[in-house]
């Protein structure tokens, strides 16, 4: 599964995988060694462990000598690099817009309903705002990444 974080030195996409009694982590073998420590076998054959902890809405990740923070962007949600876009979190059909250009919305106010994998997924306002532009209608097609909406602040 894709995920998304927010780093200092900008946007981290993970692709993390379960494999049996271990993940891989872009490619790499992790093994949960205990509920903070990960072991990771590098693709150039080095092992490191890297302790993890979650600290409110942030990951602390310390890795080789290297702290990092990270906050997680959850799938919908804008990651406040994209000035207020809301993107598609997989590729899917809009089964409903809730809202329309102009529209003063609140954060966690759904904006719109996307089926995929034959689930529904909300959309929802990261932060209150006003929505500066709707790019798909009921019925429509999208792509992973798409850009569904815009919301200014």
């Amino acid at each position: 599964m894709q995920h998304q974080f927010k780093g200092h030195d900008g946007l981290i996409e993970v692709l993390l995988e379960k494999q049996g009694d271990h993940w891989l982590f872009n490619g790499h073998t992790a093994r949960v060694k205990d509920s903070r420590t990960l072991s990771l076998y590098l693709s150039d054959g080095t092992t490191g462990q890297a302790t993890v902890v979650k600290v409110k809405d942030a990951w602390w990740v310390h890795f080789q000598g290297h702290t990092f923070c990270l906050e997680r962007i959850e799938p919908g949600t804008s990651d406040g690099g994209d000035e207020g876009g809301l993107t598609a979190p997989m590729p899917g059909k809009v089964l409903e817009v809730l809202v329309q250009t102009g529209d003063i919305v609140v954060a966690g106010q759904a904006l719109m309903i996307l089926e995929a994998m034959k689930m529904e997924h909300r959309i929802v306002a990261a932060t209150d705002g006003t929505i500066s532009a709707v790019h798909f209608a009921a019925g429509d097609q999208v792509q992973q990444g798409s850009a569904l909406l815009e919301l200014v602040e």
